[in-house]
């Protein structure tokens, strides 16, 4: 098994060699695609290559995103893009089927090699890492098959080492908390519209304005099912006056505190 300083100067020379012509990064603004377009954009100033950051403002995704994306991508020198999406429709993904998120990278990924093509370029790195090759991430598929380039999971970088080397570089957004698609707070085969979306992204925003780190608002009909870090369970019993008055007014009904805390992918336990 490689060190961290193996896989850190791996991902360096694997980014080096890609950066050798214009190359996007499909760019959210989280943590392992800050840290990757950093590194892209470090070895593009060496080999006078262009960097496009390309942010995918989709209709899935927590809002409030756009501004923070911007300030990473001016910290990092990239030329910044944004794509606006709405991909609940276009990507056949309404229903919530179990390939969503497949059926989702698909779209998604097509559109931005549609609309980097534009500037000649050809090469698009994208964030996975090595902690998404071990669960079920089945976007993964379609990354692969459109030939998009995972730099991280590559040179074996897991989460945490992903974090790690962030926060050498001085990257702001390197504490900054996982924010996946707002279509996994919803269990599969359950139609998903905008309107429930935006009060899940709400009722979540909301939790996190109390303070709670690591958080997931899941919507089983009218029920609201919180999970939070085991040490953050104590404010939410603390708070709770104040989140169940504000989760009933988005239109839940009963508000529950999972005993098992905060796990990413709880939705894809019967998969």
């Amino acid at each position: 098994m490689k060190d961290y300083e193996s896989k850190r100067e791996l991902l360096k020379r694997r980014v080096y060699e890609y950066v050798s012509e214009d190359a996007a990064v499909a760019f959210s603004g989280g943590v392992d695609s800050s840290l990757l377009l950093k590194i892209a954009c470090d070895a593009a100033k060496e080999r006078g290559a262009k960097i496009y950051g390309v942010f995918l403002h989709t209709m899935l995704h927590p809002q409030g995103e756009l501004a923070e994306a911007e300030k990473v991508a001016q910290e990092t020198g990239a030329i910044f893009h944004m794509i606006k999406i709405d991909e609940l429709e276009e990507a056949d993904i309404a229903e919530n089927p179990t390939d969503r998120c497949y059926r989702c990278k698909r779209y998604l990924f097509r559109r931005l090699q549609e609309e980097v093509n534009r500037f000649g370029v050809n090469r698009i790195l994208e964030g996975t890492n090595e902690d998404d090759l071990h669960v079920y991430r089945p976007g993964i598929r379609a990354v692969r098959e459109l030939g998009i380039i995972s730099p991280l999971a590559d040179a074996g970088m897991t989460k945490k080492e992903v974090r790690r080397m962030a926060e050498e570089y001085g990257i702001s957004v390197s504490k900054k908390p996982s924010s996946p698609c707002l279509a996994t707070r919803f269990p599969y085969g359950t139609r998903i519209t905008y309107e429930e979306l935006q009060k899940a992204g709400d009722g979540e925003a909301f939790l996190k304005a109390l303070g709670l780190y690591n958080v997931r608002l899941r919507i089983h009909g009218k029920i609201a099912r919180i999970e939070a870090d085991r040490q953050d369970m104590a404010l939410v019993i603390e708070q709770k006056d104040s989140i169940v008055e504000y989760l009933k007014k988005l239109g839940y009904i009963y508000i529950t505190l999972d005993l098992e805390g905060f796990r990413s992918g709880s939705m894809d336990i019967d998969i």
